[in-house]
């Protein structure tokens, strides 16, 4: 442990300056962020990411080998200041503060063959399902573009449950230069879109996913705005075979990016012997 004596509490003043980062506009300053949980911050350290790790003593005995973080400051907290850097019920007794992850969208999208571009996504949770489907997928990165929420806002963190550290995440506040960007990195830009888009059977029978592909998501209410879904190459709809209204952000995502990652994967048969 870097600290000696008593475990800081919850007025400690590393703690205080820890919990700060439970605020966008904080994080923003700072350049950090928290990662809550074992597993995120197990794939936090492998990654580097990691510059001081909080745990309670019930944390330290459950998983010493993240005691052993390098390059990071390890401080024993109570309870009670685990509960205050937390944002769930029940905490894990082990917060990671880190380097932001995000970057220019040119960055984040150099030599990518498929990515998730979130244009207005507003809830945190779909966000950060939608990088774990993206990195599931074998996408290079997840675009944050216009007035979508914070890629490093904690619930957004733990929905990715530790993928937002194996992908690049690119950030643009114009959408309109994301889908730019996009075209930039060689990407072809297809709108998400249930209300005007081609079948996205009809896309695959097409062969149109084996290009290297950029998949425009909207907010889960409004969807995508006329000028976004005019700036994609195409729009396209999922499907519904079944009663089904419609089907959630994150859901859609996943059907769309498995779609073009099995394009980009699938091989010409062999020759009949």
């Amino acid at each position: 442990m870097a600290q000696s004596g008593a475990p800081y509490t919850e007025r400690t003043p590393r703690v205080v300056a820890a919990r700060r980062l439970l605020r966008r506009r904080d994080r923003g300053r700072a350049g950090r962020f928290l990662v809550e949980g074992a597993q995120a911050v197990r794939e936090a350290v492998r990654c580097g990411s990691v510059l001081e790790l909080f745990v309670t003593e019930r944390a330290a005995i459950q998983h010493p080998e993240l005691l052993e973080t390098p390059g990071a400051r390890v401080s024993l907290i109570t309870e009670r200041a685990a509960t205050g850097l937390s944002g769930t019920v029940t905490p894990q007794g082990i917060v990671a503060v880190c380097a932001a992850l995000g970057r220019p969208a040119a960055d984040a999208l150099r030599g990518t063959r498929l990515v998730a571009v979130l244009a207005g996504v507003a809830d945190p949770g779909n966000a950060g399902t939608v990088i774990r489907v993206a990195d599931a997928a074998g996408a290079g990165a997840v675009l944050f573009a216009g007035d979508t929420v914070d890629p490093h806002n904690g619930k957004c963190v733990r929905a990715s449950t530790g993928s937002l550290f194996h992908l690049a995440l690119g950030v643009e506040p114009d959408p309109r230069l994301a889908v730019a960007a996009c075209r930039q990195a060689g990407l072809q830009v297809l709108a998400a879109d249930a209300g005007t888009g081609r079948n996205l059977d009809d896309v695959v029978d097409a062969g149109t996913l084996v290009a290297p592909t950029a998949w425009l998501f909207g907010n889960e209410v409004h969807g995508l705005d006329r000028e976004l879904l005019a700036a994609a190459d195409h729009a396209v709809a999922v499907p519904l075979h079944g009663h089904a209204e419609s089907l959630n952000l994150a859901a859609a995502a996943a059907v769309c990016l498995y779609a073009s990652a099995r394009a980009h994967r699938r091989r010409l048969p062999g020759p009949i012997t």
